[in-house]
Order: structure tokens, then sequence, then C-alpha cells
């Protein structure tokens, strides 16, 4: 079989593999003139300074049933991953800090009371088994089939009560379960930050999820980083398929998926040369996937529901070049590979209220990466990189919630909405300009012209709610990256399971092609 996958991000990679390895002739076509899409790692400050481009936790790719099942054969081909025992923590006033690491009492000795510090041995009591039927579900083929199987794993595991609780998780909101689990305020805006990672304010239901996996996931695992960078992924894979006679070829744009009688035959790329296939796969975001079909695909109820596809707020992302990690006033998050910097639950509502409203917020979400910390070989010796992601953006800027930047276009607004940021970090770890060697600032509206799979700098591609999750991602009925084009299949962060580095789709669609 014939097989062309457009998009050379994690998921058309994984499932330009899994087709490779069944033998299959397979030719991954990117528009770029490199791979990876937002699983890169480039020198984008100064020579020597290796910067994750947007994905830098790879815990789901190696927690993923692609890594799993094919482990030894990713590592032959140069994949390595870095441990980290402390995966993240959050920041507060006067050297006060929440953290996360896979040492028990650590995290106790952050945990101010004694009733939190009993919730949080309880619920890592009871995490592996709920995190198991958790994964039956989120790992499930969104198919009525997939979904019994699923519902009787998870009824067998947990029996009808614990079920029915973890039912009632699904559907919470991450202020939700905060609230009902610890006392703490700073462990509820430590926890629920996570939620903001698939565009779930603190109070929209059906985010609670997401939080209470990496809480438990973090404590109980650790985190795992990518050797040299995230990249190390993307290079395995695109030697993986070569390895099997497979293509990778860049600069290579297709501007037309070619149809007839309602079957793919192929594309078409911008400089005219028309490639044959007998399946195509699609790594793009819906509406993109529209426009190379040409707005239509056989089925008015997909095209409607694509075109409608809502994606989440922007990102903005600021990679600096360090002589030194940030002096947090917190001297023990030198030691951690995120820092989040969100002081209360209340902080995070009002930034996403004010990002969905079009304004710059006047103290935004930050999530700070610290790879060196882990991984000393992304920069020269002595010196580390910075992993800013800002989160919760407008892609259209009507004006600043702080009333300081009068400009309303991100090429005149970003560098000045960086300083704020590196202002604000200030507040945490002082004199961190003086240790900045080299800055790289890319607005939520640069991410998607490099990537246009990140609509308005949406970096998971499309929000996770729940009338766009589970069922309904994209579209209820094309769960399973199938769609009305008979030979045509999607994959992607906008199919099920979603967003993040686990490539589930890539992984399904691919297991399903004959």
């Amino acid at each position: 079989m014939k097989v062309i996958v457009i998009g050379s991000g994690i998921n058309g990679l994984v499932a330009g593999a899994e087709l490779a390895l069944k033998g299959h002739a397979v030719t991954v076509l990117e528009r770029l003139d490199r791979v990876g899409g937002a699983v890169r790692t480039e020198e984008l400050t100064l020579p020597g300074f290796r910067h994750d481009v947007a994905a830098m936790n790879l815990s789901m790719f190696a927690g993923s049933g692609f890594h799993k099942t094919h482990a030894a054969l990713l590592a032959e081909h140069g994949l390595e991953f870095v441990p980290v025992d402390r995966p993240f923590a959050s920041v507060f006033a006067d050297g006060d800090y929440f953290g996360v690491t896979t040492d028990l009492q650590e995290t106790l000795s952050t945990i101010k009371n004694e009733e939190d510090k009993l919730a949080w041995q309880a619920g890592l009591a009871a995490f592996p088994e709920k995190a198991g039927a958790l994964g039956a579900l989120l790992s499930a083929r969104m198919t009525k089939k997939g979904l019994a199987k699923a519902g009787w794993h998870i009824f067998r595991s947990l029996g009808a009560t614990e079920s029915l609780a973890l039912m009632r998780l699904l559907v919470s909101s991450p202020r939700d379960w905060v609230e009902q689990t610890f006392t703490d305020r700073r462990m509820h805006a430590a926890l629920a930050t996570w939620g903001l990672h698939l565009d779930f304010a603190p109070d929209i239901s059906g985010g609670a999820i997401f939080p209470y996996l990496e809480s438990f996931a973090g404590q109980a695992m650790g985190m795992v980083i990518g050797k040299g960078g995230a990249d190390t992924v993307t290079r395995s894979l695109v030697k993986l398929i070569e390895s099997r006679g497979g293509q990778v070829r860049c600069e290579a744009e297709v501007s037309q998926i070619t149809v007839h009688a309602g079957q793919a035959q192929g594309v078409i790329l911008t400089d005219g040369e028309s490639l044959s296939a007998d399946r195509v796969i699609a790594n793009v975001a819906p509406k993109a996937l529209m426009r190379l079909l040409g707005d239509h695909s056989g089925n008015a109820r997909f095209d409607q529901g694509m075109k409608d596809f809502k994606h989440a707020p922007g990102t903005m992302m600021i990679h600096l070049a360090l002589s030194d990690l940030p002096n947090w006033q917190a001297e023990a998050l030198r030691q951690f590979a995120y820092v989040h910097i969100g002081p209360f639950i209340d902080d995070l509502a009002r930034t996403y209220q004010q990002a969905m409203a079009g304004m710059l917020p006047d103290a935004p979400i930050l999530v700070v990466g610290q790879p060196t910390v882990y991984d000393p070989s992304r920069a020269p010796e002595g010196k580390h990189t910075l992993w800013i992601q800002v989160r919760c953006l407008p892609a259209e800027i009507q004006g600043d919630a702080a009333g300081q930047i009068q400009a309303t276009d991100w090429p005149s607004v970003k560098e000045a909405y960086a300083d704020r940021v590196i202002a604000q970090m200030e507040q945490y770890a002082p004199g961190l300009s003086t240790l900045i060697l080299g800055r790289h600032v890319v607005s939520p509206l640069d991410l998607e012209a490099e990537n246009p799979n990140l609509v308005g700098g949406d970096q998971v591609c499309g929000s996770h709610h729940l009338l766009q999750n589970f069922l309904f991602r994209p579209v209820l009925g094309f769960a399973d990256g199938h769609t009305p084009v008979k030979g045509l299949h999607m994959v992607g962060a906008a199919v099920w399971p979603g967003g993040g580095t686990g490539a589930g789709s890539g992984y399904m669609v691919a297991q399903d092609l004959k």
C-alpha cells in the first residue's frame, strides 16, 4: 500500500513509522525545511544553546502505546530520555513554594498542614488503580465497541461506587477537584494550573482530569525530557521510517488533496508536482484539511463541524540563553524541571477571562522550563537555557488589561510583552535580566505562521472542552480519524485522544489501516 502523510508533527511521524514497519511505502511531506512540528529543538538564541521550540515534556510519548511497542527499535535509532525526579513546582511570594518530587517526604515538606498531607498521601495511594482506569478510557477508540470495552475495564477494576466517583472526576472543573480535595490555596493554584495546558480555566467542567493525572503521576513516576532536546523523538522516528524504505521530504507543501468519486487519490504540491497514493493521512488542523479539500468533503455535517472547530487561546514562547539558572527566592526551585507562576486560582481565572476578551493579561500565567538542570548537554558548560511558555493570550489584541501597551498588533507588541514577563519573573527570581545572554520571542501569530496547526498560537490544536473532546473530537462520528472521503484519514492533536506528545491518534489510525 502506498501512503502519503501530510505533515511531520509527532502524530504524522508515528503514523508513518507504524505503517512503514508494516511494510507499506510511506512518504511524509513537510512544508518547512525541517521536520517535527511542535516537537523540535533548535539554536534559537546563541550557538550551542538548544531550545525546545514548543513541547518539552515527553512523558506522554514515553508512556504511549507506540513507544511501549517499539521502545527498543526507537532506542536503536537514537531515542534517549532523561529522567526528572523533581518535575514541577509553583512559586509564591517571599520565597514560598509548593513542589512535587518523586521523594514523598520532600513533597510533603512543602505542604503546610496535616490535613492536606493526609489528603495527598490518600490520593497517591489510590492513584495506580484510578490511573489504570483513566488510561483505559483515554486510550480507548471512540466507537461503541471501544467505549464498551473501556467501560467494562473500569467497572471491573473499580466497582460500581468508585466507577461513579471516577465519572464525577471526569466532569469536574479544576477548581471543583482541588478545593474539594485540599484546603491550601497554594495547592489549589499549583495543581489547577495544569488545566490551562489543555484550555481548562479553573471553572470549566471536564478540566480536572489533567491536573489530577499530572499531579500524582509527577509524584509517582517523575517526568522525562529528551536527551539533547525534544527532537530526539523526531530524529529517531525519521530514521526509523527511512530504515524501512520510507521517505521524509521537506519543503514539500501540499496545496490540494486529489479526490475522485469520493476516494482520495493523492496530493498536489504547491510547485505543481502530483503524487498518487492508496491512502492519505493528514496531520493538519480541521480548517486546513477543509482548505485542502476545497471546503467540501461530501458530508455537510462533517464540513460544518470542521469549520466550527474551536481553538484555545494563544501562547507566547520566550527562549532565553542564560549565564546561570534564575536566582529564585526559593533556592530549591533551581532543581525543578518546571516552575509555574500563577499565584492563586482566581488569578488563573482572571487571566483566562482577559485573554478571551482579547486583552493582554496584566499578569500572565507562566510555565518556566529549566531543562538544563537535568540535561546540561543543551547549553555550553556552566550555561543554561530557559523555556518560558506564556499561557492564555489573545490572537487578536483588543487592548491591554494593564493599560500600558498601546499597540494592538503582535509584531509591535511581542518584545514589550516579553519585557512584562521578565519583570513578572523577577518578582520571584531577582536579577534574572542580568543573566540573559540571548533572547528569542515567539508571539502567538509567529507560532501559527511557522506551524499552521497552531491556529492563533493554540499549542494544543483545539480546545479540549467537553463539547469538543472524547466522541466529539473533532466531530461526532469521526473521532477515530476517518473522514467522509474514502482513503483519507486525519491525525493530530485535533483528533481523539487530543493534544500532547502521546501520538495516540497517529498510532491508532495506523493500526487500523489494512
